[in-house]
């Protein structure tokens, strides 16, 4: 304690106009008044941009006067996408190395090569007493949200994931794909079984009352929503919104992976102007989702894709000329490493070039799981 009062008097007489302020700065290292310094993160919020790499990014920046929410994110790294059998992923195989920390086989869901299944970020979260949550604009059954909560050695057999996806615990799932969940061949109906559980079901993420406070399964569409061009609306980032306030309440902190899914499939069909309407839909997102973040203190916003698709190049667009033109190289996915985006507690760790299944390894690290 003397010591610290003789450091302080210093100060004074060094600083006399700002001796105190100036300690006060040094003793918090730094950091400005009332923002929360925490090393690791309570909440982790993992966006995927499925197909989206760097050239689709900057696309979107033109298309927005050179500026994304995605800017704020201060740690940038890429990640290495390949398979286990390919050195071209799929998205199964690369959510699943997201999810689990292991490469598998294209086509598969959070099995591994031998097809046993594979633990996965969600399920090791609600272990240790988080909530969780899966949000996208595809069906909740695809690939990238089903590899979070599901184990299946086909990606396609979706009437199985969402049996799995019943059985998940998952707090919040919003999606297409309520088809695969009532309208099935084994006549099940999985909507029943959900309410069940105590599950408020929906179409709208408005219709959730205000007091309740369970579990919430909306289904934003019957199969896939449409995609941004055909009138989605803003249901992303109004999704992500009430999604976070509703996953925080849990003091014992949450996981939530959020889905831009259809950035892929605009690629897929060599759409430029599909292609940057679905990465500002997914920045809109994003900016719900830092905007939270900056308030909370506790949380980590990774932002990422699980491969490129198209081989998208920028051809024409930049500050003066804000509509970007693209040509495409392929209509399948390519092998190229793609960015990783981080913002709050733990996101320097994000830094640097990795494997996908780094991934998981931060976030378990992170969140002590």
């Amino acid at each position: 304690m003397k010591q610290v009062n003789s450091f302080r008097r210093t100060l004074v007489r060094v600083f006399p106009f700002c001796g105190y302020t100036v300690l006060l700065l040094l003793l918090l290292g730094g950091c400005t008044p009332g923002v929360k310094q925490v090393e690791k993160p309570r909440n982790i919020i993992l966006m995927i941009g499925d197909g989206m790499g760097t050239n689709h990014i900057y696309a979107g920046m033109v298309a927005n006067g050179m500026d994304l929410n995605l800017a704020a994110c201060n740690y940038v790294g890429f990640q290495k996408t390949y398979s286990f059998n390919s050195d071209i992923t799929d998205s199964g195989a690369s959510a699943t190395a997201m999810a689990t920390g292991k490469k598998t086989r294209n086509g598969v869901i959070s099995v591994g090569p031998d097809g046993k299944p594979l633990k996965t970020i969600v399920e090791l979260a609600e272990e240790r007493g988080l909530s969780t949550g899966l949000i996208a604009t595809s069906t909740i059954t695809h690939a990238t949200p089903a590899a979070f909560a599901a184990h299946d050695t086909s990606r396609g057999n979706y009437e199985q994931i969402a049996e799995d996806l019943c059985r998940s615990g998952v707090d919040v799932i919003i999606g297409g794909g309520r088809y695969h969940f009532m309208r099935r061949e084994d006549g099940l109906n999985l909507l029943d079984t959900l309410m069940a559980k105590g599950y408020f079901i929906g179409e709208r993420i408005e219709d959730i009352p205000g007091s309740y406070g369970g579990p919430v399964a909306i289904f934003t569409d019957t199969m896939a929503m449409p995609s941004a061009l055909e009138g989605r609306g803003d249901v992303l980032a109004a999704s992500s919104a009430i999604a976070v306030n509703r996953l925080s309440k849990n003091p014992e902190g949450f996981f939530m992976m959020i889905e831009g899914s259809q950035i892929d499939w605009a690629a897929h069909a060599n759409n430029t102007e599909g292609l940057v309407s679905e990465v500002l839909d997914f920045d809109r997102a994003i900016g719900k989702v830092l905007d939270f973040a900056r308030k909370d203190g506790h949380t980590l916003v990774i932002v990422t894709a699980d491969h490129e698709t198209g081989g998208f190049t920028l051809l024409k667009g930049g500050p003066s000329d804000p509509v970007p033109e693209g040509a495409f190289s392929s209509d399948g996915h390519t092998g190229v490493m793609v960015p990783v985006f981080a913002f709050g507690p733990g996101a320097k760790e994000f830094s640097g070039i990795y494997e996908n299944t780094g991934i998981f390894d931060r976030m378990r690290k992170l969140l002590e799981l």
